[in-house]
This record gives C-alpha cells, sequence and structure tokens, in this order.
C-alpha cells in the first residue's frame, strides 16, 4: 500500500471515495434524508476541489492495487471544541479518517494514521484533535489504541439532527503509541 498527498487532479475520484465511505459508515445509522443531504453538501467535486486548494488543509490517500482505499482529511482549525487554548499551541484538526471495509484490520489505518501524526509534526503542529461519534465503538478502540485521550464532547449536525462527538486529543511530543 501507498500513502501520498492528494493532488488537484485527484477531486473527482476523492469525491467518489469519500461519499462512498461516509454511506457506507453511516447508512441505517442516520436518517437517509439527513444522510442524503449531508452527502451532497460535503462531497462533491466541487467541494472536494476547494479542500485540496485550501492551504491551511491537506488530505492524504491510500492506495492498494490500483485503488483508493482510503483517505484522511488535515485542516489547522485552531484548538479543539472545549479545550483551552493552552492544550495545544498549534493543533491540526483530523476532520476526516476512513477506509474501505476491505483493508480493516490489516494496519492500514495505523499505517494512514501514523503518516497524519507525522504530517502534523513535520508541519510544526504540537498536537492533533479529532471528532468520533459516540457510537462508533471501534473507531473509538482504534483511536484510543493509537494513543488518542478524550478530552470533552461536541456536537456535529447531519441534516436536521445532532450527533454527540467525542473530543479526542494525541500529543505530538509523545512518541506514537
Amino acid at each position: 500500500m501507498l500513502i501520498r498527498h492528494a493532488l488537484p487532479a485527484d477531486a473527482d475520484v476523492l469525491a467518489a471515495l469519500a461519499e462512498r465511505l461516509w454511506r457506507e459508515t453511516y447508512t441505517g445509522r442516520i436518517p437517509a434524508p439527513d444522510l442524503e443531504q449531508h452527502l451532497a453538501e460535503a462531497f462533491g467535486p466541487a467541494q472536494q476541489a476547494a479542500e485540496l486548494a485550501d492551504p491551511t488543509c491537506r488530505t492524504l490517500l491510500l492506495e492498494g492495487g490500483g485503488n483508493l482505499l482510503g483517505y484522511t482529511l488535515l485542516c489547522a482549525h485552531g484548538p479543539a471544541p472545549g479545550t483551552s487554548s493552552a492544550e495545544f499551541l498549534n493543533p491540526l484538526e483530523v476532520v476526516r479518517f476512513y477506509l474501505d471495509q476491505s483493508v480493516h484490520g490489516t494496519g492500514a489505518a495505523r499505517e494512514l494514521m501514523e503518516a497524519a501524526l507525522a504530517e502534523a509534526a513535520a508541519a510544526g503542529h504540537d498536537g492533533v484533535w479529532l471528532q468520533a461519534w459516540e457510537r462508533s465503538a471501534r473507531a473509538l478502540r482504534f483511536y484510543a489504541k493509537l494513543g488518542f485521550r478524550p478530552v470533552g464532547t461536541t456536537t456535529f449536525r447531519v441534516g436536521s439532527l445532532d450527533y454527540h462527538d467525542l473530543v479526542l486529543v494525541h500529543g505530538l511530543e509523545m512518541p506514537f503509541a
């Protein structure tokens, strides 16, 4: 497997991958009208092109066998919700982190997250943060194994509903777990 930076030319294929993975993750867990509204607002070639052009963001792609198998979107958005600015002086948010089900349990997720943490450290960030749905037990176990720790909660709106997310942080001064 290969991890690389997304390029502007990747916008279309990234949009298709992002929508597919989000749909696979949340279908049946979020009401269909809300899911469709979120997909229309958050994913698509124009949205992905804008994210790829944003100088505060970077996207890493996971490839294998000539196919995109996962991605992570990293953005410098400031401190995590509900945390003091003293937690980290220059944090990076892991906005999205999704992998194809075919690579679950293979170590690919660890490789991609370690690449994201290394990317953040190389860019001068002292920590990363992310939001994870409180009902995503598998994701929460994964993040805990890699050294993320909960620091609070926030909400994430999908369509007409608010969902409760845990806010997790990982300091980059620590060795990767």
